[in-house]
């Protein structure tokens, strides 16, 4: 990595289609979401209660991630086409570490 680069985050979108994104280190994927205008609703805002905001993150990046809170964990068996590797993507903060980080949307 470049030293004051940004990292990455890799999306593939419902139709299968794989965007990168130029993201500020902190920012969660659901703020991502927002400012790229994403197909990714989030009808609660970000605070784990509605599901809205379901990602898969692939498998290379799946034990790289913090684990889930039991919160995250209550809030996902709520999702349809859950996945072990779920998340929301309100709980997903993207840090330099996680340069590359490739989920997939659903819903």
């Amino acid at each position: 990595r470049v030293e004051g680069s940004m990292p990455k985050l890799i999306v593939v979108d419902q139709d299968g289609n794989e965007t990168s994104y130029d993201v500020k280190s902190g920012q969660t994927i659901l703020d991502v979401a927002y400012d790229e205008d994403l197909n990714l609703p989030c009808e609660c805002g970000g605070s784990m209660a509605c599901a809205t905001c379901h990602v898969i993150v692939d498998e290379a990046w799946a034990a790289k991630l913090a684990p889930k809170s039991e919160d995250e964990e209550d809030t996902l068996d709520l999702c349809f086409e859950l996945d072990k590797n779920s998340r929301l993507g309100c709980q997903i903060e993207i840090t330099d570490e996680l340069d590359g980080l490739k989920v997939k949307l659903v819903g």
